[in-house]
């Protein structure tokens, strides 16, 4: 089998130039503002949250074709969270993916603009190419719950909050749950939906990217600490230095390697009724949590 990031590389070729032609679009949008949006979203990156959406559409008998426009849309809404993440009243970073973040490219209010642009671009983008109206409504309805105050955005506001409390394990998988892994499980919802799985097949889809979710931000936590800015493509260390809610800060390295390995098992546990089809995704799990960088 392919390997994840040769898989990961091989796919983000083929989606980043589906996801260029979703943002052509008429001369009334202002120069700056195109520029600025286009500057973060097809900024390099694993697009991993994308290849959850077309895979999970394809395990339950879906057409490709009809996942790209959900698979734009899910990452319009993830590159939302990483410009305004950026900010300086948010993380305040100057580095992202090897490069300028978008507010020190452009301005801080061209950057908000920017996130504000790509949220709404991400429900057009449901809206407009989700032939079934009655779909439609459901898939914007699951993404908007998974990125709203009950989701991803209420896990940064918990973040946010969290800087300024005493470290806790229980927190820290409040803001987990929310700020990653709640778009994880969109992705992998939104892609079964739009493939027409059934009830039971969007469920262990979704349950495998909330996993997997987790996975990934105990992963994160820890490259935080154990890895270098060169690797990262941006500042390392600043879990630390702001204060942040980590899992390495509430339980050490080793045993958030462990909570990590465990969240993984878990990914792969929800994969067993798609059987070998879906090794690609197990290997994904297990890519999530050995990554060094």
């Amino acid at each position: 089998m392919t390997s994840s990031p040769n898989l990961l590389s091989n796919f983000s070729a083929q989606f980043d130039g589906r996801l260029h032609d979703y943002l052509q679009t008429t001369s009334d949008v202002p120069a700056e503002l195109l520029e600025a949006v286009r500057y973060s979203v097809l900024a390099p990156g694993k697009r991993i949250r994308p290849y959850l959406v077309v895979r999970c559409c394809e395990l339950v008998g879906g057409s490709r074709d009809n996942a790209w426009p959900v698979a734009a849309a899910v990452e319009c809404v993830h590159a939302f969270s990483l410009v305004h993440d950026d900010l300086p009243a948010m993380d305040d970073d100057d580095v992202r993916r090897g490069r300028p973040t978008t507010h020190k490219q452009f301005g801080e209010a061209m950057a908000i603009l920017a996130g504000d642009a790509l949220v709404v671009l991400a429900f057009e983008l449901l809206a407009s190419h989700v032939r079934d109206r009655h779909l439609a409504g459901e898939m914007v309805l699951e993404l908007a719950q998974r990125t709203g105050w009950a989701g991803m955005i209420g896990g940064q506001a918990a973040d946010i909050a969290g800087q300024s409390q005493d470290p806790s394990l229980e927190r820290t998988r409040y803001i987990h749950e929310r700020k990653t892994a709640a778009l994880f499980e969109a992705a992998c919802r939104l892609g079964a939906m739009v493939g027409r799985g059934d009830a039971d097949g969007v469920a262990a889809l979704g349950r495998f990217g909330r996993c997997l979710g987790r996975a990934f931000q105990i992963a994160d936590d820890l490259l935080d600490v154990t890895s270098t800015a060169e690797k990262l493509g941006k500042k390392a260390g600043k879990d630390v230095t702001a204060g942040k809610q980590t899992y390495p800060g509430c339980v050490g390295v080793e045993q958030s390697r462990r909570a990590a390995g465990k969240a993984c098992d878990d990914a792969i546990a929800e994969l067993h009724r798609f059987g070998t089809n879906a090794n690609d995704l197990r290997e994904l799990a297990r890519y999530v949590v050995s990554r060094s960088f």
